[in-house]
């Protein structure tokens, strides 16, 4: 019953926010526009104010995050740029220059100021360690909408943990780390450093034939190499941890599973090759270029979230942790409890 509401409730919302912006569509087209310089500042303000406060008044009691505001002003500001006459968009073109850049400057620092709160509240719980990225995560599932949350927050956590944090974290009782005694550092560096060399020489190849593109391809190479920057520092930021009823597996901000103690077979040491199916996977994205020397058995299906919330289902799952017999101990113990 609650689900058909829901669904009858975002009908009425987004089908009244058509509704609007068809009519004012339909009298951007009319004859009536031309030259009136009164009706031109109306419907600019209908756009980009009237319309998105209307949705905003709709949506602030509902799961819709209210931040969606500011694309229902972009919507707003994009049809009035392509259905209004050139030479009524002086207030659109206003609104552009002044209000918009203002109001994004001011969602970013929104968002901002949530994940540090997040954050604070998080450090204030006795014997917790935040983790950064599952509080950025849980943000930005409040503040935008689902499918742009991960993705969002994952851009954020690159640069996050490429750039600015680089304290080394203490570690838990209950943490155990994958990356000290792993290649895949060691490969993530030599990756970034064949980006940049590859880089170095393309470009100056490129720019003989268009500078352009050159500039392009460089810009775009950098931004690859960041990335690769950021999983590699995610690595140490992100351990794997034991928790009072369910393991918390991670590979950086890469890869990541919670699986339920009731749900766990049996936890072997084992080097051995994975059977290759469907449900078999590998906590490290890269597969068989990292060995493995745990093996989880699960009773029942998991779910493995990847880069930018991709999901997979395993029952079966193979990584590797810096010290194996002590992380099954652990496990063991749990299970017995």
């Amino acid at each position: 019953m609650n689900g058909i509401l829901n669904i009858n409730r975002n009908l009425i919302i987004f089908g009244s926010l058509i509704i609007l912006f068809g009519i004012l569509i339909f009298i951007m087209k009319s004859p009536f526009i031309q030259a009136n310089q009164a009706l031109s500042l109306g419907i600019s303000v209908d756009l980009v104010l009237t319309i998105p406060l209307i949705y905003f008044l709709l949506v602030r009691k509902t799961k819709i995050p209210n931040t969606t505001v500011a694309p229902v002003m972009v919507v707003g500001l994009i049809l009035g740029f392509y259905f209004l006459p050139k030479e009524s968009q002086t207030y659109l073109a206003l609104f552009k220059t002044w209000a918009l850049p203002v109001i994004e400057v001011s969602a970013l620092f929104f968002i901002i100021i949530k994940i540090s709160s997040a954050v604070k509240t998080y450090k204030g719980l006795k014997g917790f360690t935040p983790d950064f990225f599952s509080t950025l995560k849980n943000t930005c599932y409040e503040i935008l909408p689902k499918r742009l949350a991960i993705p969002f927050a994952t851009e954020i956590a690159v640069i996050y943990y490429g750039f600015i944090n680089w304290r080394s974290r203490p570690l838990q009782e209950n943490e155990f780390t994958y990356h000290k005694n792993s290649g895949t550092p060691a490969l993530f560096g030599a990756t970034i450093l064949i980006i940049a060399v590859e880089t170095f020489a393309i470009h100056f190849l490129l720019a003989q034939w268009n500078n352009v593109f050159a500039w392009v391809l460089t810009a775009l190479s950098i931004y690859m190499a960041i990335q690769v920057l950021g999983f590699a520092k995610s690595l140490s930021k992100r351990p794997i941890s034991v928790n009072q009823n369910s393991l918390s597996l991670k590979y950086g901000i890469l890869n990541e599973a919670e699986i339920s103690f009731s749900d766990i077979a049996k936890i072997e040491r084992s080097s051995k090759a994975l059977d290759k199916n469907e449900f078999t996977k590998t906590l490290c994205p890269l597969g068989e270029l990292e060995s493995h020397n745990t093996i989880i058995h699960l009773k029942n299906e998991s779910e493995l979230i990847g880069l930018y919330g991709m999901k997979k289902k395993f029952k079966v799952i193979g990584l590797f942790v810096d010290e194996p017999h002590n992380f099954k101990e652990k496990i063991e113990n749990a299970l017995e409890k």
